[in-house]
């Protein structure tokens, strides 16, 4: 069953001399529990496309649907609660609130909404993210490795429709990298969440279902990944 699809979508910032085409008429879909990667050179139009997806910045042209819904009709304050509730986004650098808790970030969606904590829920996110013990640290207390499986909670706390992440390991060292990534594949599995990453790293790319490649923002390959 189809989750996500995007129709025709291309971003133009500037004009005249200063014009830059950042997507350029890109349409894809993405069944529901799909692992899909997203691969291509700097300037590509990965971080684009993945904002674009996740209703962090709007398309100069082209729709995106979710559910069969067209994201892009809602007016801001709805796209605001859209994100909230619809998309788990994952980011390299992990954005987490310096003066919140463990547990205050990872539930912090769920706060905004005004809605209560799934305690059973909750504990069972610490126990995937080894992050027992740690529920009262500030993000300054953890390591890299730690703050990225605080944002990784953050964006599952809600069963959001599909998870979006841009190069979540790419400030991370190799063991770190595919815990990381080992996370993801199981929250795939395990919750038959969609998932969409952003890697510039081949080794992510081949555990996908399928890679789709960008070059000058278009869409150049889309195939899936032989087993």
């Amino acid at each position: 069953m189809e989750i996500l699809r995007a129709e025709h979508i291309s971003k133009i910032y500037g004009s005249g001399e200063n014009k830059v085409v950042a997507l350029d008429d890109v349409s894809f879909s993405v069944l529901k529990g799909e692992f899909v990667a997203i691969i291509g050179a700097s300037g590509s139009g990965k971080s684009t496309l993945l904002h674009i997806l996740g209703g962090v910045d709007r398309p100069t042209s082209g729709k995106v649907y979710l559910d069969d819904k067209d994201v892009y009709r809602q007016n801001d304050e709805h796209l605001a609660i859209f994100r909230r509730r619809q998309v788990g986004l994952i980011y390299q650098f992990y954005n987490l609130i310096p003066v919140m808790n463990v547990v205050e970030n990872i539930t912090m969606p769920l706060l905004l909404d005004g809605r209560k904590v799934n305690r059973e829920k909750l504990e069972e996110m610490l126990n995937i993210l080894s992050l027992k013990g740690r529920e009262n640290h500030l993000p300054n207390q953890l390591s890299g490795g730690q703050q990225q499986r605080v944002s990784i909670g953050r964006a599952l706390i809600n069963s959001p429709a599909v998870v979006l992440a841009d190069e979540p390991t790419g400030n991370l060292d190799s063991k770190n990298s595919r815990r990381i990534i080992d996370l993801l594949k199981m929250s795939n599995r395990l919750y038959n969440q969609t998932l969409i990453v952003i890697t510039h790293d081949e080794n992510i790319a081949l555990q996908a279902d399928r890679v789709i490649t960008l070059a000058d923002g278009r869409i150049v390959r889309d195939e899936a990944v032989k087993r």
